[in-house]
């Protein structure tokens, strides 16, 4: 009488990849762009990092983007809408701006209560506002809040 073995999840991955690898002649080409999204985050002015953060307070580099000169930022602001409801940690993006905006996904505008309008970055004329609250102060946007249209950000090398 035969008893059963048993192969764990790892091995089985490993056998199915193998095949699927002899199959197909090799491992794929590296992808020569790199594609990500953005779906929520906000760029503050020098003067709105300062109330938020401190007098004197700079944007601190987590990570570089792909996009040259921009990153995101180890700080995070709480986004509060009309409805009280808020998004308690949401990424900033620097460098600096000369105009404070927020960029939300649609499914965080119905949440927090605001319609904002889908707009290129940096279109905000007539754009509802929030508050942002940081862990030195707060900032009562009037205008700012938008969905930002798609778009792609890439170099004059990439695109070519």
């Amino acid at each position: 009488m035969a008893t059963a073995t048993t192969i764990d999840r790892g091995t089985i991955e490993r056998i199915v990849r193998e095949l699927v690898l002899k199959q197909i002649g090799g491992p794929p080409a590296q992808p020569e762009l790199v594609v990500s999204i953005s779906a929520r985050h906000v760029h503050l002015t020098d003067e709105h990092v300062e109330t938020l953060f401190g007098a004197g307070a700079k944007l601190t580099v987590m990570k570089e983007l792909y996009q040259d000169g921009f990153f995101a930022a180890e700080e995070t602001v709480m986004v509060v809408g009309p409805r009280r409801r808020m998004l308690p940690a949401v990424r900033i993006l620097g460098p600096t701006r000369p105009e404070s905006q927020v960029e939300l996904a649609y499914t965080d505008c119905i949440s927090l209560g605001i319609n904002a309008p889908v707009r290129l970055s940096g279109e905000l004329d007539g754009s509802p506002g929030c508050v942002l609250v940081g862990p030195k102060g707060v900032v009562d946007l009037k205008q700012g809040v938008i969905r930002a249209e798609r778009h792609v950000h890439m170099s004059p090398e990439d695109a070519k």
